[in-house]
């Protein structure tokens, strides 16, 4: 008798790490349902009869009713979720504008209230628990001198903390709740910043990988007895000044 495969829904998974954990997901057996604003366009997952794409924002509910949606009616239930989807804009404090607050609240935040909400609910009705993953960063509890980026860290600061309480809250539930923390990672976000530059920002002086954060993620969604973790995954940066 076969396992039933496990279906993991993950956002911002079209390219950089989101891609990355779909596509370990992939290998290890899941089902995946993945998600970006046009995901169905341009993509980097492998080809497979076990990814179903949904195009949307995940800023808005009805994106997030659709991922449900599609995986419970394309594979049967919903496992775990991977909240990728993110947006990070670095500049001076005092540069910020009121629409850059918005657009990184509407798509760090509430991507990730309404996507866990509906998932959640979905696992309460299962009655067999789940998993949710997170990724939030590095600097929002170890700021760095050298990279300002304090609004972006308001909305990572927000779902480390929220991180927490849900693991408390839905524990009894058997619903796992953690978070992966990176330092630089080589994605489309750091493209044009210079290479020794991003380097002297780690301790071992060395830039994360997509595939780094993805083995992180894919490890939270299956370590049974963890929940309420910040797992950082960045080269030591946490650790302080060096």
């Amino acid at each position: 008798m076969t396992t039933p495969r496990k279906t993991a829904i993950v956002t911002g998974a079209s390219q950089g790490i989101g891609v990355a954990v779909a596509n370990l997901f992939l290998d290890r057996g899941y089902n995946v349902v993945a998600n970006s604003r046009r995901i169905t366009q341009k993509n980097e997952l492998q080809r497979s009869e076990h990814v179903a794409l949904v195009d949307g924002d995940i800023a808005l509910p009805a994106t997030a009713a659709k991922l449900v949606e599609t995986a419970v009616q394309r594979f049967g239930s919903v496992d775990a979720l991977v909240n990728n989807a993110g947006i990070f804009i670095p500049k001076p404090f005092t540069q910020y504008t009121a629409e850059d607050f918005r657009t990184l609240s509407a798509t760090n935040l509430d991507g990730f209230i309404y996507l866990t909400q509906r998932v959640i609910a979905q696992w309460l009705e299962q009655k067999r628990g789940g998993s949710v993953v997170s990724i939030t960063a590095s600097i929002a509890e170890r700021p760095l001198a050298a990279l300002s980026a304090s609004l972006p860290m308001i909305t990572k600061g927000g779902l480390n903390a929220v991180t927490r309480n849900l693991a408390m809250e839905f524990a009894k539930q058997g619903i796992r709740v953690n978070a992966v923390a990176p330092g630089l990672v080589d994605t489309p976000l750091l493209h044009g910043l210079p290479k020794d530059f991003l380097r002297s920002l780690s301790p071992m002086e060395q830039i994360g990988t997509p595939r780094d954060i993805a083995e992180a993620v894919l490890y939270l969604t299956e370590a049974s007895s963890i929940t309420g973790t910040i797992l950082n995954v960045d080269n030591g940066a946490h650790l302080g000044k060096w």
